[in-house]
C-alpha cells in the first residue's frame, strides 16, 4: 500500500544533478534515483533520504540508483561510506534507527565491484550492502514479494 509519494528536485545556488522519487511503501522505502554522481550530490542525497526515513519511520530502505551515471574516484567511495555512516548516526536522534538496512542497487562504474564505499560504511556499524540484483536486494531486505517494487523501475 503506498502512503504518498515525494519527488526531490532541488533546484538551488549549485549544480544538482541528482534526482530522488521517495516511494514509501508498507515496510520499507523505495528510494529511485537519476542523475550524475558527485560526492556532493550524493551526500545531499542521501540527507534527502535520511529524511524520508525519519518521517515514514522504517527500517528497510530499497535505494535503486542503477540509472546514475559517472565514475566515482576512490576517495569519493571513501568519504561517502564514512560521511553515510556518520550521517545515521546523527540522525538517531530523529528517530532513524542505526538498525536501518540500506541496499543499494547500482550498476558499473558507479557500483564498484570490490564495494570499497560498502566497507568503509560497514566498519563504522552502517547496516548496507550493495547490489547488481534487485532479488538478491530484497532478500537482503527480507522484502517478500507482496512489497516487491516493479522490476521495470529505476532501469
Amino acid at each position: 500500500m503506498r502512503v504518498h509519494l515525494i519527488i526531490v528536485d532541488w533546484k538551488g545556488w549549485y549544480k544538482m544533478s541528482i534526482k530522488l522519487k521517495i516511494c514509501p511503501e508498507s515496510g520499507f522505502l523505495r528510494v529511485g534515483a537519476t542523475g550524475e554522481f558527485s560526492l556532493e550530490e550524493a551526500k545531499r542525497s542521501f540527507l534527502e533520504m535520511l529524511e524520508a526515513v525519519a518521517r515514514c519511520k522504517v527500517k528497510k530502505v530499497l535505494f535503486d540508483g542503477r540509472t546514475i551515471t559517472g565514475e566515482p574516484e576512490t576517495i569519493e567511495r571513501f568519504y561517502y561510506g564514512e560521511f553515510a555512516a556518520q550521517a545515521v548516526v546523527e540522525f538517531s536522534d530523529r528517530g532513524v534507527s542505526r538498525a536501518t538496512r540500506f541496499a543499494y542497487l547500482l550498476k558499473e562504474p558507479v557500483l564498484d565491484p570490490r564495494r570499497f564505499g560498502e566497507t568503509v560504511a560497514v566498519n563504522r556499524g552502517m547496516l548496507v550492502r550493495t547490489f547488481d540484483d534487485l532479488e538478491y536486494a530484497l532478500g537482503w531486505l527480507g522484502i517478500t514479494p507482496a512489497n516487491k517494487p516493479d522490476a521495470g523501475e529505476g532501469k
